[in-house]
C-alpha cells in the first residue's frame, strides 16, 4: 500500500479506548467516544437499539456492502451478593481467567452512578493467617471484593447504595512501551477497534474511497455471544477484526496479522480467507493462518443470527488472552494494511 498509517494516532486511540470501562452491557460512554471519532472524520454514525454503532464509508459502488466488525465490550463482573461482613461476592461477565483477578484493583458502580474502589481477593488472603492462602482455588466461590470504605456489615454496604446487579470494572493497567508493546487488559478487542478508527483517519487524511460501500460495525455484546447477531441488512460480507490467538501449535505472534481459517463455529468463507491470504502474501505482510480451538467471533454471531452473508476473521496477534494481555504495534499495523488492501483493491 502507498498510503501511510499514522502510528501516533493509532497508539493514542488504542490507549484512549483501553482506559474506558466498558464491560458487555455497559458501553454507553465508550460509544459516545466512537461517535466522536466518526464525526471528527466526517462519517455518518448510527446506533442500533441495543447500543451497537454503525459508521458508513461511501464507496465507488454499492453493488456489495462490506462490513468490518470489532467490539468495544470487554470482560467484567457484577455484584452477585453482599456478605454479612461487608464484602462482595461477584459473578463474571464473559470468560476472564479468574485466577488473574486475585489482588487486582476494581471499581464498583452503583445504579445511581456512584463509584467505589475495591480489590479482588481470595477468601484466604493472608499468608500469616490461612494455611490454604497459597493453594485455595481462585474462582468466584472462593473470592470476594474488599471495598475501600468503612463497612463492617451487609447493612453498611447497602447504605453506600451498592446492590446486586451493580457493574464491577477491572483496572486495565494500560501501558504502551517505547519498544512498541501494548500491555493491558481488554486488548481483545480494543486494539482492533483502534485499527478501524485508524482506517477512518487514513481515509479522511488521504481522501481515499473504498471500492464498495463499507460499514464499520462496532458491537457491544461480543463477549457474551450476541454482539453481531443483528447487522445492517445490506451488508453482503462481514470481516470481523478481533484478536489473533497465540500459543500451543499456533503460528501467530504479536507482530502478525492473524487470518483465522476455522474457529469453534467451523470454517470461515473459503474464498474470503483465500483472498486475505493472497493479499497478505503478495504485499509481504507479516501474517499467519491459524485454527482457533476455543473461539467465537462477531461473524459467527451474525451467521447464527441468520444473516445471508459471507464471513471471515482477522486480527492482531494477542498474547495471554482474557488475562493480562499484550500485543505489539506491528500487529496492529499489519492488520490495518490488510484491511486497507481488502476494501480498496
Amino acid at each position: 500500500m502507498n498510503s501511510s498509517i499514522n502510528k501516533e494516532f493509532v497508539l493514542k486511540t488504542a490507549k484512549e479506548l483501553l482506559e474506558f470501562h466498558s464491560p458487555s452491557g455497559f458501553c454507553f460512554d465508550i460509544m459516545e467516544k466512537i461517535s466522536s471519532y466518526a464525526s471528527q472524520f466526517g462519517y455518518e454514525f448510527e446506533t442500533t437499539r441495543k447500543g451497537c454503532g454503525v459508521i458508513t464509508i461511501p464507496g465507488h459502488s454499492n453493488e456489495e456492502v462490506i462490513g468490518l466488525s470489532a467490539h468495544v465490550d470487554t470482560l467484567g463482573a457484577m455484584v452477585r451478593s453482599i456478605t454479612s461482613k461487608g464484602t462482595l461476592k461477584f459473578t463474571v461477565i464473559g470468560g476472564p481467567i479468574v485466577p488473574t483477578l486475585d489482588a487486582e484493583y476494581c471499581y464498583i458502580r452503583t445504579r445511581d452512578g456512584r463509584l467505589y474502589t475495591g480489590t479482588f481477593l481470595s477468601t484466604s488472603p493472608a499468608i500469616h493467617v490461612f494455611e490454604d492462602s497459597k493453594t485455595k482455588k481462585r474462582d468466584p466461590e472462593n473470592m470476594e471484593i474488599r471495598i475501600d470504605e468503612v463497612v463492617k456489615s451487609k447493612e453498611d454496604v447497602e447504605k453506600l447504595g451498592i446492590c446486586a446487579g451493580d457493574f464491577v470494572f477491572f483496572d486495565p493497567k494500560t501501558i504502551i512501551t517505547e519498544s512498541g508493546f501494548i500491555k493491558s487488559r481488554f486488548i481483545d478487542d480494543k486494539a482492533s477497534v483502534a485499527c478501524l478508527i485508524g482506517l477512518l483517519e487514513l481515509f479522511k487524511r488521504e481522501n481515499i474511497t473504498p471500492k464498495y460501500t463499507t460499514k464499520l460495525f462496532i458491537s457491544t455484546y461480543e463477549e457474551v455471544g450476541h454482539g453481531s447477531s443483528y447487522i445492517p441488512e445490506d451488508i453482503t460480507e462481514l470481516l470481523s477484526v478481533d484478536m489473533g490467538c497465540i500459543g500451543d501449535d499456533l503460528s501467530c505472534t504479536e507482530y502478525d496479522v492473524s487470518i483465522c481459517a476455522k474457529d469453534s463455529g467451523g470454517p470461515y468463507d473459503y474464498n474470503m480467507v483465500t483472498r486475505l491470504v493472497e493479499l497478505a502474501k503478495n504485499n509481504e505482510l507479516n501474517y499467519a493462518v491459524d485454527i482457533y480451538p476455543m473461539y467465537g467471533s462477531d461473524t459467527g454471531a451474525a451467521l447464527r443470527g441468520g444473516h445471508n452473508i459471507r464471513g471471515a476473521l482477522i486480527g492482531p496477534g494477542v498474547h495471554a488472552s482474557h488475562g493480562m494481555e499484550r500485543t505489539h504495534y506491528q500487529g496492529l499495523e499489519n492488520t490495518m494494511k490488510l484491511l486497507y488492501l481488502y476494501v480498496t483493491a
